[in-house]
């Protein structure tokens, strides 16, 4: 009979990453700990499961703490691909999609990724892929919700009505 594991109910594995990941200090904390682990003789190979992290990573932290100090440990901004499209207008964006997409011209009671793709396309004059456009709700606090089609075969009465239409024929 093994021992009893605490599981959280509030909180999933996943948020509490997100926790971890979205603070600064907590980051610099873990790494702080792996080099601890390392200087008591623990093998950077048993620390890499432990830390979810390669073990050469691990060795990273430690020359770049050993050489840099505690900043060392703290992450660099990185450079990227410069956006398409500047905070601003993602903010207008957001704005125009918390109205309905009929407010625009659309034939839609709900905006769904190609009207998204579609209205940045005519708007914005920028042209996203339709996964692209689905990251970038996200990251403007949007998320994807699976649209519940409306079957008209249900309705009894029109049912009758495209059988009728059908003998017709």
């Amino acid at each position: 009979m093994g021992r009893h594991v605490k599981q959280l109910i509030n909180y999933t594995t996943s948020d509490v990453k997100a926790f971890i990941d979205n603070e600064d200090k907590y980051k610099v904390g873990i790494k702080l700990y792996a080099i601890l682990q390392l200087t008591k003789g623990k093998p950077s190979r048993e620390l890499e499961e432990l830390y979810g992290t390669s073990f050469k990573q691990i060795l990273n932290w430690a020359a770049r703490f050993d050489s840099q100090g505690i900043e060392g440990l703290r992450d660099k901004p990185r450079s990227g691909r410069p956006a398409r499209i500047t905070s601003e207008q993602l903010e207008a964006l957001r704005l125009v999609l918390l109205d309905s997409p009929e407010k625009q011209g659309y034939n839609s009671g709900t905006w769904s990724g190609p009207l998204v793709q579609d209205f940045i396309k005519n708007q914005l004059g920028v042209e996203y892929k339709l996964a692209n456009i689905y990251n970038l709700l996200h990251s403007i606090g949007f998320s994807y919700q699976r649209a519940k089609g409306v079957y008209p075969e249900r309705d009894e009465n029109k049912r009758a009505q495209v059988k009728a239409d059908i003998k017709k024929v």
